[in-house]
């Protein structure tokens, strides 16, 4: 499998899948989330549930009378009403994707992780992935989790490790380097999830994540800067040429994610994994074109 090294190189994969994927989305009531039902629709490669919680705007209105039956509406009473739909169009198979609209974030989260009706796996843990692409990094950049687990303990942080191993392998990336970050490479009992780096490590030389490399604690210049592992005397496969970030708490993972997008310019795509079907729930800051790309890697 070719490995995708920039979002645009998206369009080819997505022009390879065999199937339509169809996506259940709640509350399609913004511009941005338009113009992601526009495009996919235009590039052919979703088919769309739509849950709605108030009237669609002329334009949607307009698109979804040219699509035709690759749009499927539904009338809710509200937002909470929209998403528990969506939900239920995935858990029923009446869809592969779910995608949040203008509603908010914990309203849709309420519904998939409810016991009974949501998409949660057993036994699993849900955490965000997001891949990024930095102008100056010479390949996609995965990194976790910066909006759901705010502490990972060691059975969060195992579960976020084989996740983000398993998305770059879809991506082509068969044996990825993954860095476990912190602000030194010191492993101090002061710091919990440097103890838990340790495990985390030899669980991958047993081969618990199948092909991947995974080594840390390291900091961000390390894992993505092979000069500054050098200067610092650092001997790792992953210092320089890293695939993945683990990273330690959602303070430095949304600290990231933002600085990245504001001052590297970074494009990026994200999604949640460990439920039954990958859900996209972008934030509202993010841009049309990002938001679009997280629906292009959720459908593949």
């Amino acid at each position: 499998m070719e490995t995708i090294k920039e979002f645009p190189f998206l369009q080819q994969r997505l022009k390879g899948m065999t199937e339509k994927k169809r996506v259940a989305l709640a509350c399609p009531h913004d511009g941005h989330t338009e113009y992601v039902i526009e495009r996919a629709l235009d590039e052919g490669f979703a088919r769309f549930v739509l849950t709605l919680s108030r009237p669609v705007s002329d334009r949607l209105a307009r698109c979804i009378e040219r699509h035709g039956q690759e749009v499927e509406t539904m009338t809710c009473n509200s937002d909470e009403e929209a998403a528990e739909r969506a939900v239920e169009a995935v858990r029923t198979n009446r869809a592969q994707v779910l995608m949040k609209g203008t509603l908010n974030t914990d309203v849709l989260l309420r519904a998939v992780l409810d016991k009974k009706r949501g998409l949660l796996k057993e036994g699993d843990v849900m955490n965000h992935i997001a891949l990024c692409h930095i102008p100056d990094y010479g390949k996609p950049l995965m990194f976790s989790d910066a909006a759901v687990v705010p502490r990972p303990s060691l059975e969060q942080m195992d579960a976020i490790v084989g996740h983000c191993v398993n998305a770059c392998r879809r991506l082509g990336i068969d044996s990825p380097y993954v860095a476990l970050t912190h602000c030194t490479e010191k492993v101090n009992p002061k710091f919990e999830h440097t103890m838990h780096y340790q495990q985390i490590k030899r669980w991958a030389e047993e081969g618990r994540y199948g092909r991947a490399v995974v080594d840390g604690p390291m900091d961000v210049k390390t894992a993505l800067d092979a000069e500054s592992g050098a200067i610092k005397g650092i001997c790792s496969p992953v210092a320089g040429r890293a695939d993945v970030l683990i990273f330690p708490n959602i303070e430095a993972g949304n600290t990231f994610y933002k600085t990245v997008t504001l001052f590297a310019h970074a494009t990026t795509a994200g999604w949640l994994e460990g439920t039954v079907a990958p859900i996209v729930v972008a934030s509202r800051a993010d841009s049309e074109v990002s938001k679009y790309y997280s629906l292009a890697m959720a459908c593949l």
